[in-house]
């Protein structure tokens, strides 16, 4: 009898043992879902649940990977000084990533600071809104987990200018490549991520996108799951 066999993803390796990662903790789960815009997602990453090491150590690697080659493919991107993660889910997520960069290449990235921002203004002690590195005439790449609507993105990119720092970049965990809400979502529309290239000219990344999932889940026959998630995307893919 012949052997049925999957294709395999040609998604970089790293991106794949993201992928097995967040599947097998449950990170990544499939059913029915509702958003904050009321949409009826057939996925979700919850970037909260890399609660023990290994998982932590799967994540770091997969943002420094993303890192490194969206630095090689933007020339023009000037180096990070600093790694900045959002209150309260980006806190972990630039510690772990800055560390791996470290392992990695510690000659460009063994000074390379991070910091991040408190919901609550410290009015004693240091005092002020960021803790750790001072981003005054500094070099900022933010990494948080993901974007749906930008909101997050908008306040992340003022908090840094209010401080003196720039943003030269975004990386976020998952790329869901679909349109901002609206009153009427039949109609095109942007992504999130594109509305922030757009706006503030900050180029942006991420270490999958729905194309890399649904194609994973074809990969090992999730046939159900990949249907729903195709479908999903045909619905509510961004023009940009």
């Amino acid at each position: 009898m012949a052997q049925t066999s999957h294709h395999e993803p040609s998604i970089p390796a790293y991106k794949a043992d993201f992928l097995q990662a967040c599947l097998s903790a449950n990170i990544l789960t499939f059913g029915t879902y509702t958003l904050k815009s009321g949409r009826q997602s057939p996925y979700f990453f919850n970037a909260g649940s890399f609660q023990d090491a290994d998982l932590l150590s799967a994540i770091a690697t997969a943002y420094a990977h993303t890192i490194i080659d969206f630095l090689n493919a933007n020339p023009e991107t000037p180096r990070p000084d600093v790694l900045f993660g959002p209150a309260y889910k980006g806190i972990p997520l630039a510690c772990c990533t800055l560390l791996e960069l470290r392992r990695i290449d510690p000659s460009a990235w063994g000074k390379v600071k991070y910091s991040f921002n408190r919901k609550e203004k410290k009015d004693h002690g240091e005092g002020g809104g960021i803790v750790g590195a001072a981003l005054r005439n500094r070099n900022a790449l933010v990494i948080d987990d993901v974007v749906t609507a930008g909101t997050a993105m908008r306040e992340t990119i003022d908090i840094v200018r209010k401080e003196g720092g720039r943003v030269v970049g975004f990386v976020v965990a998952v790329d869901r490549m679909e349109k901002m809400p609206s009153k009427n979502d039949d109609e095109p529309g942007p992504s999130a991520m594109g509305q922030i290239r757009k706006e503030y000219g900050v180029p942006t990344a991420s270490i999958v996108t729905l194309d890399d999932l649904i194609e994973l889940l074809g990969g090992r026959g999730n046939k159900q799951d990949m249907k729903r998630m195709q479908e999903y995307r045909n619905r509510y893919r961004a023009s940009d």
